[in-house]
């Protein structure tokens, strides 16, 4: 039932929850200090539709981060993931990298492309020895254009005239 009634834009929604669990959802937007139920019910739609997506349309794009935490210690780790991330060019934008204890790394990439792509990439970095933890976060929001495409020969030639 849409009630728009304001111009907002948004529309109220009513449900029905086990009791356990709607005290578990209040806890959480206390603990999150959120203003509502309805902002962390928001989030939580928005990402599972985030997810639903990349599941439902492998060639949609996605913009996200993969967080990975991995031993430095396991051979040539740091070696494989950066080949693998090579692999991937297109769809690694860039890395954060920083050590951890007990010879622990953590590194966030910052990727963007074909939500297929994106979940091979990641089942390429799980099959590097050594990587302990592995997360994919996605959003349908994508990053503007970095830079036009234009062809040499076009640029040489407005240059000259």
């Amino acid at each position: 039932m849409s009630d728009d009634t304001l111009g907002t834009g948004l529309s109220r929604l009513s449900m029905s929850l086990p009791s356990d669990l709607y005290r578990q959802l209040d806890v959480m937007v206390q603990e999150r200090q959120l203003p509502s139920r309805s902002q962390l019910i928001a989030e939580l739609i928005r990402n599972a539709l985030a997810d639903h997506g990349g599941e439902t349309h492998p060639d949609a794009l996605l913009a996200g981060t993969i967080t990975l935490v991995y031993r430095a210690s396991m051979g040539r780790v740091r070696e494989q993931l950066v080949q693998t991330q090579q692999e991937y060019l297109k769809e690694v934008i860039s890395a954060q990298h920083v050590f951890l204890e007990d010879d622990q790394s953590l590194e966030v990439l910052l990727v963007q492309g074909p939500a297929m792509r994106l979940r091979a990439l990641c089942d390429a970095l799980r099959k590097v020895r050594g990587v302990q933890q592995l997360k994919l976060f996605t959003t349908t929001a994508l990053l503007p254009p970095l830079h036009e495409q234009v062809s040499f020969k076009s640029a040489r030639s407005r240059k000259a005239g």
